[in-house]
């Protein structure tokens, strides 16, 4: 049972519930964790605009999937590893490389540098050392991909905590930690 309950979109004010219909019209429905944020608009609203932002940036989808993947397991968020399992393989992403990226590992050779930076930066909490900032960038990440990495890593922060404290129900095809 959730702790915070998503938000009845019949009790949503206006611009929320326009929000909330237009999750809706572009994912075929309204995830709980955008319910559960809709209880402070600005932060739907701030989640949105970041996630939207992000998918503009140079990282694939595949690669932000990576990454949420990695951060989600770091974090414990069974939410959004169910969620992102899911969408993980409409971005190309094979069931082992699904499990490779919950590892923080990936067998090409960007991906793995993307899916081990992503993992540094959360259990390090940012204080990444000068050795994996320097393989980072022998890996071909540059530092406009550290910073959108970052962004991603943020992002993900956020609903893996958000999910965490809310007790967020799954209503994706559940997957274990």
């Amino acid at each position: 049972m959730p702790r915070i309950a998503p938000l009845p979109r019949g009790t949503a004010a206006a611009t929320t519930a326009a929000t909330l219909d237009a999750v809706k019209a572009k994912l075929g429905m309204v995830p709980n964790l955008f319910s559960t944020f809709a209880r402070a608009p600005a932060v739907l609203d701030a989640y949105l605009g970041l996630g939207d932002a992000l998918s503009k940036g140079k990282l694939t989808a595949r690669q932000r999937e990576i990454i949420t993947l990695a951060v989600s397991q770091a974090n414990s968020c069974q939410y959004c590893l169910s969620a992102h399992t899911t969408l993980a393989k409409r971005a190309g992403l094979t069931e082992s490389e699904v499990r490779d990226a919950r590892a923080g590992v990936a067998r090409d050779r960007l991906e793995a540098a993307i899916a081990a930076l992503a993992l540094q930066i959360v259990q390090e909490r940012g204080n990444v050392s000068d050795n994996d900032f320097e393989a980072a960038k022998a890996s071909g990440i540059d530092e406009s991909m550290m910073v959108e990495i970052l962004g991603n890593v943020s992002v993900n922060i956020l609903t893996n905590y958000t999910n965490n404290f809310a007790r967020t129900e799954i209503d994706f095809p559940v997957v274990s930690l």
